[in-house]
């Protein structure tokens, strides 16, 4: 397994060994030692979810309030998936700015993002299936989203997106930010530090 670090402190891409042979494949696409060596902390596993999505829908950007907020692992077990982490933690140097990574059926990577970024995908292919592990429950009333076709994010989405009726009506950034709505990059790392030290 091998786990690189992305652009945005706190995400991460990780990437299976596949063993195959005539009947098919089998690799671990997740270890927690592994995952907990890399990321400098064990990911607490609280909730899996899993959702189909038909071709070009945008799931996103979600994000949960911090503490507890809700660290992710995520990969794409059927089709494939344009993953993409969003830092929105005011104060981290890299506020603002956004990384993707395809996940799919074939390399099978996942993507590790820690509590407090934002997450977001667009299915590339008709019943993409991407499972979640997280480290907290899903709370109503604690949990927001930002427009993923908020200009000032500037993501590049590889299709005219279809989205729901919520993430069509979430706020921008800016207007996230100046709700309160958005978590600072001091209290994301002085949570993950006081639950794991």
């Amino acid at each position: 397994m091998k786990i690189r670090p992305l652009g945005i402190a706190g995400s991460f891409e990780v990437t299976p060994v596949q063993h195959g042979d005539a009947r098919g494949s089998f690799l671990e696409w997740y270890r927690f030692d592994h995952l907990a060596a890399a990321v400098g902390h064990p990911l607490d596993l609280a909730q899996a979810n899993l959702s189909t999505s038909a071709r070009d829908v945008v799931r996103g950007v979600h994000f949960a309030d911090v503490p507890p907020g809700q660290a992710k692992y995520v990969t794409c077990v059927s089709g494939a998936v344009l993953d993409v982490v969003v830092d929105i933690r005011v104060g981290s140097p890299t506020f603002g700015l956004w990384e993707a990574v395809t996940l799919d059926d074939t390399d099978r990577r996942a993507v590790y993002l820690a509590e407090g970024l934002g997450h977001a995908f667009c299915a590339l292919t008709e019943g993409a299936t991407v499972a979640y592990l997280c480290s907290s429950t899903y709370r109503p009333g604690h949990e927001h989203g930002i427009h993923p076709l908020d200009p000032e994010l500037g993501i590049t989405w590889p299709a005219v997106p279809l989205l729901s009726g919520k993430d069509e009506s979430a706020p921008t950034l800016a207007q996230a930010r100046a709700a309160g709505l958005l978590p600072s990059f001091e209290a994301c790392n002085s949570y993950v530090e006081s639950k794991f030290v």
